[in-house]
């Protein structure tokens, strides 16, 4: 089973840029969907951005649109999500999850959790 370590989390200012990486262990990772999920304090943890195991398909949430970009690398069993024009609404816990092949949304087809990294955003 393949195991997520997040990195690249951080405090920025608003309007600034983050990268985030995830970093996967185990043969089996482009068999995997991949998401990006956040969890402010108080909130749910909910759905950020997905892409499928090609990476031809990419899902993001309204909130994130044209903002956030999701890709990966199989070769290097790496999932990034690139961070742009950050607001404050966007200070979270950011989790990298493996699932269904295809993609999803639904925070339960994922079955394999990183750790989380803390992205501060000021204003």
């Amino acid at each position: 089973q393949v195991q997520l370590i997040e990195s690249g989390g951080g405090l920025v200012q608003a309007g600034g840029s983050l990268r985030l990486s995830c970093a996967a262990s185990g043969r089996t990772f482009s068999i995997y969907g991949m998401a990006w999920f956040r969890q402010a304090p108080g909130k749910e943890r909910e759905f950020v951005s997905g892409i499928s195991w090609t990476g031809r398909s990419t899902y993001y949430t309204d909130s994130v649109k044209g903002r956030f970009t999701i890709t990966r690398d199989n070769a290097e069993n790496m999932v990034y999500l690139q961070m742009n024009s950050l607001k404050p609404e966007d200070t979270a816990v950011y989790y990298c999850a493996a699932g269904p092949a295809a993609g999803s949304s639904y925070r339960g087809e994922y079955t394999v959790w990183g750790q989380g990294t803390q992205v501060t955003v000021s204003s």
